[in-house]
């Protein structure tokens, strides 16, 4: 594997189990979001951002002017700067839940393109200059809808992706072999119980009690199928729903700390900082205004 890929950020995407999905439209002068990876799939447009390098997993390219490129589950990726020299990058990015289509609804017929586009891109799409320019009215008016129409033209966006003609596959390596396909109810449990309570205090002794097992018993096992330790795991979803809060609702850094779980102020400001590279406060600087949940 690369060397790019060795440091690869988890990002915790705002979006909640009652989202569909979430778009994110901007205006910007840099690159300057490490290489990432989240469960969501993603969808992005990007204008005016010639000489940037896109990493889609083991895929390195210099992109030109215009390019559409949709991203699979727990695929890492990232665009930087490079010899980008342009002061006002535009762009779209649509994320949806990698549940969104129920598995069952994908063995349709009329679904087999769809399935065909998603399961593809597990290596990374990228569509042809000409489907990217041809979608880009679509992909804006997209974000200008709001409730049933807007997930309706978002599964007739993706069939009619998965019909253009000229896509190519970009990674020659997939990433998401069950990376978050614990094949565990009691991992399950466990999470639906972190979800649940993430707002209150959560020893490992309660999550433990919630799937029957002992303490120590647990801790390695959540361990071993996550590769995360149990208190890991729950300031991710603690730290996901403070992302939401800082995104979506006025309070205060102090006020979004105690309501997602944390009590202590500092301990918040630390861990937000070494997740997400920058402060809750620049967090919310970057990202206030611009993001929309459907």
């Amino acid at each position: 594997m690369s060397d790019h890929l060795s440091n690869i950020y988890r990002e915790i995407t705002p979006l909640n189990a009652s989202d569909c999905f979430t778009f994110f439209k901007r205006v910007k002068q840099e690159f300057n979001f490490p290489l990432h990876t989240h469960e969501e799939f993603e969808l992005n447009f990007i204008h005016n951002a010639a000489g940037a390098k896109r990493i889609v997993g083991d895929n390195v390219e210099v992109i030109n002017d215009l390019e559409l490129v949709l991203v699979g589950s727990n695929l890492p990726h990232g665009w930087f700067n490079h010899t980008c020299q342009s002061k006002d990058i535009y762009e779209i990015t649509i994320q949806f839940h990698r549940d969104l289509f129920d598995e069952r609804l994908l063995r349709r017929n009329q679904l087999s393109h769809v399935r065909a586009l998603l399961e593809r891109s597990s290596k990374g799409i990228i569509f042809s200059k000409e489907t990217a320019a041809a979608f880009r009215e679509r992909i804006e008016r997209l974000t200008t809808k709001s409730g049933f129409d807007s997930v309706l033209e978002l599964m007739s966006l993706l069939h009619d992706l998965s019909l253009s003609r000229d896509m190519r596959t970009l990674s020659n390596a997939t990433f998401s072999e069950g990376q978050l396909s614990y094949n565990s109810r009691r991992i399950e449990k466990a999470f639906e119980f972190m979800e649940a309570h993430f707002d209150k205090d959560i020893a490992l002794a309660d999550v433990a009690k919630v799937v029957n097992m002992p303490e120590v018993s647990f801790s390695r096992f959540i361990k071993k199928r996550t590769g995360r330790t149990f208190i890991e795991s729950l300031n991710e979803i603690r730290l996901g729903h403070a992302s939401r809060l800082l995104i979506d609702t006025t309070q205060t850094v102090a006020e979004v700390s105690f309501n997602s779980g944390f009590n202590n102020l500092s301990y918040f400001n630390r861990i937000f900082r070494k997740k997400n590279g920058c402060t809750p406060t620049e967090f919310r600087q970057n990202y206030s205004g611009t993001r929309v949940f459907i």
